[in-house]
């Protein structure tokens, strides 16, 4: 699934808020300030807490993402699959997109799926590809 323009500039302008799943199926979710698009199928941030989610994403990967424009109630869940790196490479690319180095890793994101988080009759509603 591709980004559009639309989504990229909602994420240039918005906080993202990233949910998670442990092993047993409990949820987490909380902000992440830096979050940043890393090309049409990709996101990117850096981990620095090391805490729960990344231990969930290294666990199972399973990932999705919230950016809303509150005031047009205007907004998309990313759904995808994330790996963590920690070699030079990858925490430079992340350092380059976030502005600063991560402390445990960066998070690249696959995009799998894309929802609309508009309200009204397209709420919820899968984007095609």
């Amino acid at each position: 699934m591709k980004l559009t323009q639309e989504i990229k500039d909602l994420i240039g302008e918005q906080l993202a808020y990233m949910a998670t799943v442990d092993e047993d199926g409990n949820p987490n979710i909380g902000p992440k300030r830096t979050m940043r698009v890393l090309d049409d199928e990709h996101l990117i941030f850096c981990e620095n807490t090391d805490g729960k989610h990344h231990a969930n994403i290294k666990n199972n990967g399973k990932i999705a993402i919230a950016f809303v424009k509150r005031e047009d109630n205007k907004g998309f869940r990313i759904v995808g699959a994330a790996k963590s790196y920690t070699d030079e490479e990858h925490m430079n690319l992340a350092k380059e997109k976030a502005g600063v180095m991560p402390k445990a890793a960066a998070v690249i994101i696959d995009i799998e799926k894309i929802y609309t988080l508009d309200s009204g009759p397209i709420a919820g509603k899968l984007l095609e590809a």
